[in-house]
């Protein structure tokens, strides 16, 4: 009897323990490539760190000359909060009409669909490469058609004042994951809900802003979230269709960063700017949640005047 009992602990304690087995490829891998090179990166920016001697301990030297001393952190910072404010709610409207029309039922819809994700799947190197023959201003295609129009289109990449436009439709284009993200959502409201609201008299227009938008605020919450933290790390699209400029219009934060690493070899000061930009996106990330009990409704929960 203490045989059979003894085998059905260890039995217990070998069923335990298995899911962490399963699970353990993905700590390794948290721990190796995320976690670890996190705190590295914080040890490495309280360090003179070139790549060409060793590194020096000074303590907390890069934030103040991040702060002090170098007016490109701050237009820098600036042109990522102008790139921000224009991309996420773009990006946001962009995904939220695209979900509503592959939810219509016509015919094809199936093939809309994959049109509208295939950017989604594409390189950042390869879409840098199709908008820059689109932006290019003697034979893109943008402003030919433009000029079919009778309209004079910009020097897209040359003009300071354009230029991060350019930025923001390029990166919009690809928007397909998001638009998907909206679509199962929207999928997944009760069909009855509209009925009942049509048989009220409700317009499509009023049954969008009562029942579809109250219905995936969450999920406009989860893209809402993403969408910041994408705008504010934005670097392979601007590195390849601009460098930066003209006249660093388009330095954004994170090409900043990148070129005091790679560029500079300041190691040690592209980490501290690096965990600057952290600080922020989860202020802002927080910030959201905060809000969002004002605005985000979930079926377990009845909002009037407040949670209940």
């Amino acid at each position: 009897m203490l045989k059979k009992n003894g085998k059905q602990e260890q039995f217990q304690l070998v069923k335990k323990r298995v899911p962490y087995l399963f699970i353990l490829p993905w700590i390794i891998g948290l721990l190796v490539f995320t976690l670890g090179p996190l705190v590295f990166s914080l040890v490495m920016s309280l360090y003179d760190w070139p790549i060409t001697r060793d590194p020096q301990f000074i303590g907390l030297a890069n934030y103040k000359k991040m702060f002090t001393a170098d007016p490109q952190f701050y237009k820098s910072l600036l042109i990522t909060f102008k790139f921000a404010a224009i991309f996420v709610p773009l990006n946001l409207a962009i995904a939220l009409i695209l979900s509503l029309l592959i939810t219509q039922p016509v015919k094809g819809i199936k093939i809309f669909r994959t049109i509208f994700y295939l950017p989604a799947v594409v390189s950042g190197v390869a879409i840098s490469i199709i908008w820059g023959w689109i932006f290019n201003s003697q034979y893109g295609i943008l402003n030919y058609l433009l000029s079919l129009l009778g309209i004079d289109g910009p020097q897209w990449l040359i003009d300071p004042k354009w230029a991060i436009f350019a930025i923001v439709i390029a990166s919009a284009w690809g928007v397909g994951t998001m638009m998907l993200i909206f679509y199962t959502d929207i999928k997944g409201i009760p069909h009855e809900l509209y009925e009942a609201a049509a048989i009220d008299g409700a317009t499509p227009i009023k049954q969008f802003i009562h029942i579809t938008i109250p219905s995936i605020t969450p999920t406009i919450l989860f893209n809402l979230i993403t969408s910041i933290i994408a705008a504010l790390q934005q670097l392979t699209l601007v590195l390849l269709l601009t460098g930066g400029g003209p006249l660093k219009s388009t330095y954004f934060y994170g090409l900043f960063v990148f070129n005091n690493a790679f560029k500079h070899h300041q190691l040690g000061y592209a980490s501290a700017n690096a965990w600057f930009m952290f600080i922020i996106i989860l202020l802002l990330t927080m910030l959201v949640f905060k809000s969002s009990s004002a605005w985000v409704f979930y079926e377990t929960e009845t909002k009037k005047g407040g949670k209940k």
